[in-house]
């Protein structure tokens, strides 16, 4: 019988190895108490900047103090500010594609999706011509530039989503060359806006593909217009006027005006000796008023202080923020509440931290963040991994949780990002002690591990470890894999980011209990050793790491 998570009790443990450890003692009700919490209307979809805000910091805050823990933020501070510059596009007053045959008008949201990340009072973009380059990736460590030498100067690039093996056939040349299915961080948007921009582009634009973007057109205009950035420097500020994404049919009709087929052209992209191609006779038009204000956000930070080895930190991360408030749904709810995405993963910090505080002091300190603007690019962890209050060749591990199952208990847990460090190993290890297997995750392709907070911490050279529930299927006590998929399917399809995404009597945690328990039976056992963990030998971060060996010895 599923049990329901507001009447889940010990009995929710009942079908785990009596060998599971007990490093950890979760409260489901106390779990379901802080999301209830956290995504009420009172909470305003938690965005960056706005009262809802306020109210989940001062929660936060509130929440980490009565646990008994000290403040880690600057100067004794329970928080670090985090300078935001937040932007959100208002009606076009031009906006359109100009073919040889005129003309041709575009909607923002249907064929196309716009942001900005300058402080300009308007986005302007005059006739600019537009150039399409493969899969926007310049890696000279894998023989790879699909840039060449073209002058990008004032030009609107167009590039597709993902690697440029992602869709290879067995045996193409590229085939493997960029990690096969599993994406590299140039497969990411993150990566292709930046580049565009070092390449000197006016405007960026990626053909949207459900599969190689791993979620559908109603996840890219999720955020409505809007975005964030860390407040940047005049010098440091990005070149792109405009970055977005094209939907797939829409790109085709538009190579066609230039006389040109994308699907053979994503084909030729796939090839080390692809060079751009003009859309010759195509220019793009867009004046878009622009409201821009500087926003002070801020990260929770705090602290179990450690007894013998305080300066050497174990940290446990989640993000606070959600979508906050978009146009009203079919129901007239207006608020995009982040239940699982991610105050599930904030509750999980907390009863950690809770259960870690009640049970003997650690060697070394334990920081619990809570991240902002993690949907706005992971900028709060960010702003830390560049400005942090505990060095990071002294921080041991970084280990996020961002989404969590809500379909049961599993017989399996998900890892994201195999092969990347010995972090993994103790996944497997404790999941063993809990009767339980490891599945690797289920579409690699997707670049999870490049979409979470702490990912920040691994560019730096920090060992992390993603608990993620959409990561992959999990093998349900109760319906098995098919169930764990169709938990998958309903969430990502349906309340990915919008406003279903609440709690409810059809929640049940058992799954994310085991989870938790496992996550924080790593951070406490950690926490309680003179262990380092290690990057594995090919995972790009290693060297980062190795660089500063000499302060851990």
């Amino acid at each position: 019988m599923k049990i329901s998570t507001f009447a889940l009790s010990a009995a929710l443990f009942a079908g785990m190895s009596q060998s599971a450890p007990a490093k950890v003692a979760v409260d489901p009700k106390q779990l379901s108490a802080t999301v209830t919490t956290l995504s009420s209307d009172a909470f305003e979809g938690r965005a960056p900047g706005t009262a809802g805000e306020a109210r989940t910091i001062e929660y936060l805050v509130q929440r980490f103090r009565a646990l008994g823990l000290k403040p880690a933020g600057p100067d004794g501070q329970w928080v670090q500010a985090v300078p935001l510059l937040h932007t959100r596009l208002g009606t076009p007053k031009a906006l359109a594609f100009n073919g040889p045959q005129g003309a041709m008008p575009v909607e923002q949201a249907q064929g196309i999706y716009l942001s900005t990340v300058l402080p300009e009072d308007n986005a302007r973009i005059a006739k600019a011509p537009l150039v399409f380059v493969g899969y926007g990736v310049k890696a000279a460590e894998r023989g790879w530039d699909d840039f060449k030498i073209a002058d990008l100067k004032g030009k609107v690039v167009v590039f597709l989503v993902n690697d440029p093996d992602f869709a290879a056939a067995p045996g193409e040349a590229v085939a493997g060359k960029f990690g096969g299915r599993t994406m590299t961080y140039y497969g990411r948007w993150t990566y292709k806006f930046e580049e565009a921009a070092r390449q000197g582009a006016i405007g960026a634009l990626i053909v949207h593909d459900t599969p190689g973007a791993g979620y559908g057109w109603n996840v890219v205009i999720s955020p409505g217009g809007e975005n964030y950035d860390i407040a940047r420097k005049p010098d440091e500020l990005t070149s792109l006027a405009l970055q977005g994404w094209i939907e797939g049919d829409a790109a085709a009709k538009l190579f066609a005006a230039a006389g040109l087929d994308l699907a053979k052209l994503r084909v030729e992209a796939r090839s080390p000796s692809f060079r751009p191609v003009p859309l010759v006779g195509v220019t793009f038009d867009a004046d878009i008023p622009v409201n821009h204000e500087l926003v002070e956000s801020h990260n929770v930070l705090a602290r179990l202080p450690g007894t013998t080895r305080p300066d050497e930190v174990v940290m446990l991360g989640a993000h606070w923020d959600a979508y906050g408030k978009g146009k009203p749904d079919a129901q007239g709810r207006v608020f995009r509440p982040g239940a699982n995405d991610d105050a599930l993963g904030v509750a999980g910090i907390l009863e950690i931290a809770r259960s870690l505080k009640a049970g003997p002091p650690p060697a070394r300190s334990v920081v619990f963040a809570a991240w902002t603007a993690e949907e706005r690019g992971l900028l709060g962890s960010e702003f830390y991994a560049s400005n942090p209050v505990f060095p990071l060749d002294k921080t041991v591990a970084n280990l996020a949780i961002d989404i969590l199952q809500t379909a049961g208990a599993a017989k399996d847990v998900v890892l994201v990002g195999k092969g990347q460090d010995t972090l993994e190993d103790d996944m497997a290890r404790v999941a063993a002690l809990q009767g339980r297997t490891v599945t690797i995750e289920g579409l690699p392709e997707r670049g999870l591990f490049y979409r979470a907070d702490h990912f920040s911490m691994a560019k730096r050279g920090v060992p992390v470890l993603l608990m993620m529930g959409i990561a992959g299927a999990s093998n349900l006590k109760q319906g098995g894999v098919a169930a764990g998929q169709a938990w998958i399917d309903a969430y990502t399809g349906k309340c990915y980011h919008q406003t279903c995404d609440t709690i409810g009597p059809d929640w049940n945690l058992a799954g994310a209990v085991q989870d938790i328990d496992l996550i924080g039976t790593i951070t406490d056992e950690l926490a309680h050793s003179s262990r380092w963990p290690q990057w594995k030998p090919g995972s790009e971060f290693k060297a980062i790491r190795d660089k500063s060996a000499a302060a851990r010895k």
